[in-house]
């Protein structure tokens, strides 16, 4: 048989990924002082045993202030990697290509958890516990009325963001994780200078959109350098703002021209997020695959590979993004949570071999065929529906 294109094996760099499903980076709020801990590995290694090519860690900050709530995972000292190495080795154990999304919160740092209320923290979460940390982007404008204003970075603090992405990709290189990917999405530190409407520079990274991309670019080229030649790098950014004069997919296809020519090997196509929540769907109308066509256009009219997310949710309608060529990764993100079989299960509706039991982790795999066996004897034996 033909094997579907959303299960054939997809070539990035030195890796081969078993298939084209991933699991995109989901944010927990469950870390303490950066440290991933048992929630983590479960939550994690569900998706490998469950069948995904990849597997992302969540948004994991490169510096301290650069976490949106005390919950982030973190990566910007040494005593973070060994916790994080245990993830990446089961995720890797299982089949799954470990991977971790590199972040900096920007000026939506210091935030409660979603459940907490969503905004920024106030005086109450600090009578509880949890301090109010400066927070930094590309100009002095908060995120909306009420929420911190941001410290403009200097040249010097530039430098030193540049630096905390660097220290933390060699460590990401340590952790063993197989790709990173640049986070310059979702309104965070790197959209903050992408995007007009947030970067009021009028310095050399300001201005026009080569002088709002330039600190982006450098980050990335910061991290292509860093990493592993034989190891890709993806970067996730907000194709568009969906907000009247922001950014757009023209600019997006040219900024992903940029990154190409830096060595980036995927570009992790999502949406809006320059204010408030990007799964809030304030700035765009969703609908079940409403952010392929951002990856469709990106991947046509650029040359690079794409991940598309976003409202995708059966079987059909990924292998459909693959087979048209819209995307070369198509990611699951909160169906998955509500099915972490979700990659298996897909193996089996588009007749895999074996039923797609081969799929599954052997130490079920063996016991689901032989129950599907029992299963089908006992269909066929069954009296007629009167």
């Amino acid at each position: 048989m033909t094997v579907p294109h959303l299960f054939r094996p997809l070539a990035l760099r030195g890796l081969q990924v078993r298939n084209r499903v991933a699991l995109p980076p989901m944010c927990q709020y469950s870390a303490a002082d950066g440290l991933a801990g048992d929630w983590h590995l479960v939550h994690l290694g569900k998706f490998a045993q469950g069948g995904f090519g990849i597997v992302f860690v969540e948004a994991t900050a490169v510096e301290a202030r650069g976490r949106i709530t005390h919950g982030d995972l973190g990566i910007w000292c040494d005593a973070q990697v060994p916790a994080l190495a245990r993830i990446a080795g089961f995720l890797a154990a299982n089949g799954a290509v470990p991977a971790i999304q590199l972040a900096h919160a920007g000026r939506k740092a210091s935030m409660q958890r979603p459940w907490q209320g969503n905004g920024p923290m106030t005086a109450a979460d600090q009578e509880g516990g949890e301090r109010i940390w400066p927070v930094v982007a590309a100009s002095a404008e908060p995120l909306e009325p009420g929420w911190l204003v941001p410290e403009a970075l200097d040249p010097a603090g530039l430098a030193t963001v540049r630096e905390a992405w660097r220290t933390a990709t060699l460590r990401a290189a340590e952790a063993g994780f197989g790709i990173a990917e640049v986070h310059s999405a979702h309104g965070y530190l790197l959209h903050s200078f992408l995007s007009p409407l947030s970067n009021r520079r009028n310095d050399a990274y300001g201005g026009d959109r080569g002088g709002r991309m330039r600190f982006p670019l450098e980050v990335v080229e910061t991290v292509r350098a860093a990493w592993p030649a034989d190891r890709p790098l993806f970067v996730r950014i907000s194709a568009v703002d969906g907000i009247d004069g922001g950014w757009s997919l023209e600019d997006s296809v040219a900024y992903a021209h940029e990154l190409k020519a830096r060595g980036v090997d995927v570009v992790d196509c999502s949406s809006g997020g320059l204010a408030g929540s990007a799964t809030a769907g304030r700035n765009a109308p969703r609908g079940l695959g409403f952010q392929v066509p951002y990856a469709e256009r990106i991947r046509a009219d650029v040359g690079i590979m794409t991940m598309a997310v976003g409202l995708v949710l059966d079987a059909a309608q990924a292998e459909a993004i693959v087979a048209a060529g819209q995307a070369d990764i198509v990611a699951i993100g909160r169906e998955a949570m509500n099915d972490p079989n979700w990659a298996v299960h897909a193996a089996r509706a588009l007749g895999l071999p074996d039923g797609g039991f081969a799929e599954w982790p052997q130490q079920y795999g063996w016991w689901l065929e032989r129950r599907e066996r029992v299963l089908e004897r006992i269909r066929s034996n069954s009296p007629p529906v009167a």
